[in-house]
């Protein structure tokens, strides 16, 4: 596809997105209560193709950038944000896909290009590697965001070579029907997730549905990329990994400063007389909050950007930039969770009722600033160690 091509594709799937928006808010209760995405709503990002942005073409996708996949995922956000976060884990995994061995990809999505792929994608599990190539893997895995609604799991694992040595750390792609479900995802942020935890025990797995994450970090390849067409697959894996939880935050966000007006038109300021829509308090911190929406839309966008430009050219990120772009993920959903917090705080006692929108958003902004690879001090620690000329203190950069 040429760049308007792809421009055209990207417009359309955002506005079929935008279509489903008002539906997924109107579940956004019973989703709270099921504690998981209902499957309707799976149903209607199959439909729109909101689930495929940055799927390979050869696997079935769109095979769009980075900066589709967030606007895709802050639409979605806008109607439910447990449903966005899954979206962009999932939108994320299906990137992954592309660098497994072609017949792992084939496998998944052959017969079925909608395949939702879920994933723990750190190395919590072993797996022994056995003469033969293949695996047998055991292990929990907490947090698998959408696992009931997915096909597919990537599960990440150290492994074990033939004298039980650690030899490397990879993810296995797993039939979900091969996995215990624990239903432990009672929570007060993104509760809709159902990032219940899963786990398997002695699990025999095929030596084509394993992909070194070694590998793929250190040289931004996998045994099957080169059968890919297009430009994506040529991003950056950590990255497009992190920035993957970052979309959901943006419209959260947007829909929390949608809603504010609604919230205070009519109220007067506790104890006083003053209007509160009208004083001038009130305004600044609207404006607070707007500002601080749109710091935090800047950085992740500009990331994005520079992730797809470098992806077309396919030409490596510096190191010193992927550091940074850690900390600008890190840094943008931060800058989105404080600005619906000046909201919230604005907003009075009401707004601690369950029933407000800020009270969900903020829990919701809260539960992504806490993922392990968006936390703000961790990665000002990351990139402040390479500023200074030190070594790094984590290889996932």
């Amino acid at each position: 596809m040429t760049m308007l091509d792809e421009a055209q594709v990207a417009h359309d799937l955002i506005e079929r997105t935008r279509a489903i928006v008002p539906e997924l808010r109107s579940r956004t209760e019973e989703a709270a209560v099921l504690r998981r995405v209902p499957a309707e709503n799976i149903a209607l990002m199959r439909d729109a193709g909101s689930l495929k942005t940055i799927q390979s073409t050869r696997n079935g996708g769109y095979g769009l950038g980075i900066r589709a996949h967030l606007d895709t995922v802050a639409t979605l956000a806008e109607g439910c944000a447990s449903t966005a976060w899954c979206a962009g884990v999932i939108q994320a995994h299906s990137w992954m896909m592309s660098h497994f061995p072609v017949e792992a990809q084939d496998e998944i999505y052959g017969a079925n290009p909608d395949a939702v792929v879920s994933a723990v994608i750190g190395p919590r599990g072993k797996a022994q590697r056995q003469a033969d190539g293949s695996y047998v893997l055991s292990g929990f895995w907490p947090f698998a965001s959408g696992n009931e609604n997915a096909e597919w799991l990537l599960l990440g694992a150290v492994i074990l070579d033939e004298q039980g040595n650690p030899c490397d750390e990879g993810d296995f792609a797993v039939a979900t029907t091969d996995v215990v479900r624990h239903d432990d995802w009672f929570v007060n942020g993104l509760t809709a997730t159902g990032s219940c935890s899963v786990s398997v025990e002695n699990l025999a797995i095929p030596a084509h549905r394993y992909l070194s994450l070694a590998q793929l970090v250190g040289t931004n390849a996998g045994p099957g990329t080169s059968a890919q067409e297009g430009w994506n697959h040529q991003c950056q894996a950590v990255p497009v990994l992190c920035i993957a939880l970052a979309g959901s935050a943006i419209g959260i966000a947007r829909q929390a400063l949608r809603e504010f007006p609604g919230l205070i038109r009519g109220k007067t300021i506790a104890y006083t007389a003053d209007d509160q829509y009208s004083h001038p308090h009130t305004h600044i911190q609207a404006a607070q909050a707007a500002m601080l929406i749109h710091e935090g839309e800047l950085i992740l966008y500009h990331c994005a950007d520079a992730i797809d430009a470098a992806g077309r050219a396919n030409v490596p990120l510096d190191f010193h930039v992927r550091a940074r772009m850690r900390l600008d993920c890190a840094m943008g959903v931060r800058r989105l969770l404080e600005a619906v917090e000046v909201l919230f705080h604005a907003s009075g006692a009401s707004g601690i009722r369950l029933s407000s929108p800020l009270t969900r958003a903020v829990a919701d902004l809260r539960a992504i600033n806490q993922h392990g690879l968006l936390n703000l001090e961790m990665n000002q620690e990351l990139y402040g160690r390479i500023v200074l000329g030190l070594e790094p203190n984590t290889p996932l950069i």
